[in-house]
């Protein structure tokens, strides 16, 4: 379960993109970076919050901010779901859970009154300097660029 708050420093981590990249959350120090968790590529929650984060980039890049989705599927996949809703962002591959568990996103969650355990849909806001300034663990997926831009101020 989240333990992290607005104020925290923003868990390290290195993990391979959807091309194959390692990329570290350091390369991101100095830009604001929207770090969203969500459960699995191409899903329809998961492709309406994709898309509009999407249709929202220009808006989120002209306010200063860095996209990176985060999910437990592999970079193949990831490269798959970016290439059919062209997706001008990061996807980063999480398939051992390790940078999902740093941040506390795994947990109990219920589907057709199924209790089983999975990726908590969540968005963290980090500053340039690698603090957590907001974290929202409902977002509304298809207005999620709208609420990051609004809970962040001009």
């Amino acid at each position: 379960m989240i333990t992290l708050a607005p104020g925290s420093k923003a868990p390290a981590f290195t993990a391979l993109n959807q091309e194959g990249k390692k990329i570290s959350l350091k390369d991101y120090l100095g830009k604001k970076v929207v770090l969203y968790f969500y459960p699995e590529d191409d899903t329809p929650t998961c492709t309406i919050q994709a898309c509009n984060l999407r249709d929202n980039f220009s808006l989120l890049k002209k306010k200063g901010f860095e996209v990176l989705g985060v999910s437990p599927d592999k970079p193949e996949k990831h490269k798959k779901f970016e290439t059919k809703y062209k997706l001008p962002f990061t996807l980063i591959a999480d398939p051992d859970k390790t940078v999902i568990e740093k941040y506390g996103v795994w947990g109990p969650k219920k589907m057709f009154g199924h209790d089983y355990l999975g990726v908590l849909r969540t968005t963290f806001v980090i500053d340039e300097k690698g603090v957590i300034r907001h974290i929202f663990t409902r977002p509304k997926t298809k207005a999620h660029a709208e609420e990051i831009i609004a809970a962040w101020g001009s």
